[in-house]
């Protein structure tokens, strides 16, 4: 379950995405949401008014589509940046530069042999699914 500070920052992200749109109330941005939505229930103006408070973060089916919609990725919506990294939004196939942490574990598996190293691959495919190996 979120935390109050996550249901802030996300809330922040939200509307700082749309301060350029002109959308700045639950109403707007419910219509506006809505528009674009097709799902089995269309968002209340009081659920977008939760998101842009920070009360609710939108289940994964809405927060997809507001990341599509805003042209940014799911992850950095809902989570924000990676720490460490610069606090602008991501466009949908940029990623953030690699952490020391995530070059380190690149140079751990690099240093495995070819079998292992292949295990790790077939773990990361199974987590993950085939997109994870950039194909």
């Amino acid at each position: 379950m979120p935390t109050k500070q996550e249901k802030a920052a996300f809330a922040k992200r939200l509307r700082d995405l749309l301060e350029p749109l002109k959308i700045r109330g639950g109403t707007k941005l419910a219509e506006q949401f809505n528009l674009r939505y097709h799902g089995e229930r269309p968002v209340t103006t009081q659920a977008a008014h939760k998101w842009l408070s920070g009360a609710t973060i939108p289940k994964p089916d809405k927060l997809r589509m507001l990341a599509e919609w805003l042209n940014v990725k799911e992850h950095w919506l809902h989570y924000g940046p990676a720490p460490g990294a610069n606090a602008r939004p991501l466009a949908r196939g940029e990623k953030y530069p690699p952490s020391p942490e995530t070059i380190e574990l690149a140079s751990k598996i690099e240093s495995l042999t070819p079998k292992d190293r292949f295990l790790v691959e077939e773990m990361i495919v199974r987590f993950y699914g085939e997109d994870a190996t950039g194909e």
